[in-house]
């Protein structure tokens, strides 16, 4: 039935599309749900000429979820609790892949972009799809991360205490569908491996996801929303761009990453000295923590 109403135009074989014939500010409630469909078929949608309003993109958000603004980054122009505003004209952007907010308990669960002020060149943005990376790894690979979880922090935020553990394979709730849950940007360390087996597999992981059949590009307009889920999508921003560049965006509150339970243990070191590394001791201290308030 969507089909009928909108022009609806895949954007990539991976994920994406491009929507036109609604009005996000005068959606109705069914409207509203076939978005959300088309969300879960997708992962990033996109819609031009838009043009909202910051109320009318708050009310929209609202539609999807209870909203939170960003934890740590201020906004430059546009002081509203529940939006979160950036600007530049080169640097100071997610030039790392990465999924929104991922070092909290409840990562967020999407994000709603309005480009306010676009380039006329760069600032693409990327999206890979996170549970075709998982499915084309062989199943060996596939079986090892299911059992494995991650530590994401905010040092990116200079707020590295602020930490997270979730699993490496993440099952989706309204699809079932598993995505490998690490990024480059907030994810520190493989939890029940030493130091060096961690870096080796994050480095694969992280860079495995980057690959371009897994990923789509945008180019950006001023006025266009654009939609994705971050419990099964990482995005990157082109820095690529000398004029300004004006975003708004409203993030809907996550559920907590559920995947298999851990089959081993943390690792600690096992001959009694200090860890190594910083994650290494970064690890420790957190689970001395939430050992402490389990008792």
């Amino acid at each position: 039935m969507t089909d009928l109403k909108w022009d609806i135009k895949r954007v990539a074989g991976a994920l994406g599309a491009e929507i036109r014939g609604i009005d996000l500010a005068k959606a109705a409630d069914d409207e509203i749900a076939d978005v959300k469909a088309l969300l879960s078929e997708h992962m990033v949608l996109f819609f031009p000429d838009q043009h909202p309003t910051v109320d009318e993109h708050v009310a929209l958000g609202k539609r999807f979820g209870q909203l939170e603004g960003h934890p740590h980054l201020k906004n430059p122009f546009t002081q509203h609790p529940e939006l979160f505003e950036l600007a530049a004209s080169a640097g100071g952007i997610a030039d790392e892949w990465h999924t929104d907010l991922s070092f909290q308990e409840q990562p967020s669960l999407m994000s709603i972009l309005h480009m306010v002020k676009s380039p006329t060149s760069g600032g693409d943005t990327m999206w890979t799809n996170l549970c075709a990376a998982f499915d084309a790894l062989s199943p060996p690979m596939q079986e090892m991360c299911s059992g494995l979880t991650a530590l994401h922090d905010a040092a990116p935020h200079n707020r590295p205490d602020q930490i997270a553990i979730h699993p490496v394979v993440r099952l989706h709730p309204d699809t079932g569908q598993k995505a490998l849950y690490v990024n480059e940007h907030f994810t520190r360390r493989i939890v029940e491996m030493n130091a060096m087996e961690s870096d080796a597999l994050l480095r694969f992981l992280t860079n495995w996801v980057q690959n371009p059949k897994f990923t789509v590009r945008y180019r950006w307009s001023e006025g266009t929303i654009g939609m994705w889920d971050n419990r099964c999508t990482q995005h990157y921003v082109l820095n690529d761009f000398s004029e300004e560049r004006i975003i708004q965006r409203v993030t809907v509150i996550g559920d907590l990453p559920v995947g298999e339970p851990a089959r081993w243990p943390a690792w600690t070191n096992s001959n009694g000295r200090s860890a190594a590394s910083r994650h290494d001791r970064q690890l420790a201290l957190y689970l001395k923590s939430q050992s402490t308030a389990a008792e």
